[in-house]
């Protein structure tokens, strides 16, 4: 089944006024992808700050994504600076699939990204070590790439209703309307094995730890289906090392799963109970999740 164009664009419908604390930034460095750079720097800057990335979904643009969650309150409150890039190909969907896209400093989006992350680090004096990346749906599939192929840029990583990094190699698009449906519709099923060596391909040679992963998935999701949670699962579980240690319901809410891999430090699944597409931003947990 092809999933519908109209239904990626949830996470856009709500009509949103660039947010006034948005700065745009066009020169951040080399921009292969030609994305568009939003940045917040809070009023009180931390010292070495924090630094999170957050990128939306599929129809959707940074500053919709600002006006739509609450890290930039946050970030006024704690001293961290948030990046909302945009990007305005195939639907304004994150480059997912491509051999570029999924490959390290190759010109894809991933690539574009790390720039502006690398701006950010040296013109605010941020603190390298923390680098985190956020995102739904279409931004949630590149919060797995941008992890998998920089994990020695991203700290950890916290998104919802996406898909394991690779998911979507080799479609002809990443957007509901250009993309082979076998991945949302949660039918690219691999073992550990098969996933973590997909990823080790995206960048071969690199020995070094990957990024902590929280992710987060409606049991009710038609548009990206949930089988796609247990694939991150399993990708994740091996890449960190981790096995799946215990459940723990109606956690952090009602209806909801917390799915605990190892000591629950490197690795957590969130199950929700009849969410559809897209589970809420949960942002207060994802700062828990960063250390911030």
């Amino acid at each position: 089944m092809r999933f519908s164009t109209s239904a990626l664009g949830g996470l856009a419908a709500i009509s949103a006024t660039a947010d006034a604390a948005l700065v745009r930034v066009n020169d951040f460095g080399a921009n292969p992808a030609n994305l568009q750079m939003n940045i917040n720097v809070p009023a009180k800057l931390a010292t070495k700050p924090a630094i999170i990335v957050a990128m939306h979904g599929c129809g959707g643009t940074g500053e919709q994504y600002a006006q739509q969650t609450k890290y930039n309150s946050l970030s006024e409150q704690k001293g961290f600076i948030m990046i909302f890039p945009s990007t305005k190909k195939d639907s304004n969907c994150w480059e997912v699939n491509t051999a570029k896209g999924l490959s390290r400093d190759a010109g894809g989006d991933n690539q574009s990204l790390v720039n502006m992350i690398k701006y950010t680090i040296q013109k605010y004096n941020a603190d390298p070590t923390k680098v985190f990346s956020t995102g739904s749906s279409s931004g949630c599939m590149m919060t797995n790439v941008l992890m998998a192929t920089y994990p020695d840029v991203i700290a950890a990583g916290s998104c919802y209703s996406g898909v394991a990094a690779g998911c979507l190699a080799g479609s002809p698009g990443a957007s509901p309307g250009s993309a082979n449906p076998n991945c949302a519709n949660g039918q690219i099923i691999k073992t550990q094995d098969q996933w973590v060596a997909q990823v080790k391909a995206m960048y071969p040679g690199y020995n070094g730890s990957y990024p902590r992963m929280a992710t987060w998935h409606g049991t009710a999701d038609t548009l990206v289906k949930i089988p796609n949670l247990g694939e991150q699962l399993k990708e994740w579980s091996g890449l960190l090392g981790v096995s799946f240690t215990k459940n723990v319901t109606n956690t952090p809410q009602s209806g909801y799963t917390q799915i605990v891999y190892g000591d629950g430090t490197k690795l957590v699944g969130y199950n929700a109970q009849g969410v559809g597409h897209t589970v809420p931003v949960h942002e207060t947990d994802d700062l828990k999740w960063f250390g911030l």
